[in-house]
């Protein structure tokens, strides 16, 4: 059984609760905690429960929580990842698919797992995976933040909230490339993929409940834009703030205290 963790403070911002926790660890198990029990909470009154996921070492103490919940029937579980680069080898570590395999994905008796496939022709796969997203509505959608603000793929050069396809063709930005090499994904740019295919920010907000993680220093810029800037595609993760069903999970290095949010 998971122990319970508390948040230092919860506040809205527009429909968006925001919690924020001491550290990333904290952060991570409170998400897990609070999607797993939403998991058992659909499980009882739907036959299968659908979940799409973001692969980025954000995410990682998320999914090792998740990965330890109990009393889940992930037979039941289907399970999506919300992008992918293009023109990497299918074997590289990098790949997104293999990184939810080796976090989450092996690690419980999922009923399905849904691989984006960038070796295809990109219009056919696209066509092919959103099929599949929206044969049936996606319940749970568990998501970062990147450091330009993007969502998915969806940096603001190419972030449209009424995009009329569910999944897309996009070239990176270069903040957003960058970011795979702080990450530590990648040693260098020029190793970093230009293109990759990404679900829109409209297939993301179509989930009923989303859960966004969000720690460490390099984030604070994004959610201080994410919070009191204007929604709008420069911060695409500004969208999450007309979301009814949307938690945004901080550790105490990605909040900006200063801003004063949460206080009377």
């Amino acid at each position: 059984m998971m122990e319970q963790t508390t948040s230092s403070m919860t506040f809205f911002r527009d429909s968006l609760k925001v919690q924020v926790y001491a550290d990333r660890k904290q952060m991570g198990l409170a998400a897990a905690v609070l999607v797993a029990d939403q998991m058992r909470i659909l499980l009882q009154k739907q036959e299968r429960v659908r979940l799409i996921f973001a692969a980025a070492p954000s995410q990682n103490e998320f999914l090792d929580a998740l990965g330890e919940a109990e009393g889940i029937e992930w037979e039941r579980i289907d399970a999506f990842h919300m992008d992918e680069y293009v023109g990497l080898p299918e074997s590289a570590s990098q790949r997104f698919g293999l990184f939810l395999k080796r976090g989450l994905f092996d690690r419980v008796p999922l009923g399905n797992v849904h691989y984006i496939n960038p070796s295809k022709d990109a219009e056919e796969e696209c066509i092919r995976y959103t099929k599949l997203l929206t044969a049936s509505p996606i319940d749970i959608v568990c998501m970062g933040i990147g450091e330009n603000g993007h969502i998915a793929f969806n940096d603001p050069p190419v972030a449209d909230f009424s995009d009329p396809v569910w999944m897309k063709r996009v070239e990176l930005d270069e903040a957003c490339r960058e970011q795979q090499v702080n990450d530590g994904c990648f040693t260098s740019l020029d190793q970093v993929p230009t293109h990759a295919l990404t679900l829109t920010i409209p297939a993301l907000l179509s989930g009923k409940y989303i859960y966004c993680m969000v720690p460490g220093p390099l984030k604070r810029t994004a959610v201080t834009a994410t919070l009191t800037g204007p929604i709008e595609p420069s911060c695409p993760a500004s969208i999450l703030r007309t979301h009814q069903g949307a938690i945004l999970f901080l550790d105490e290095a990605s909040y900006n205290s200063e801003l004063g949010l949460g206080k009377d």
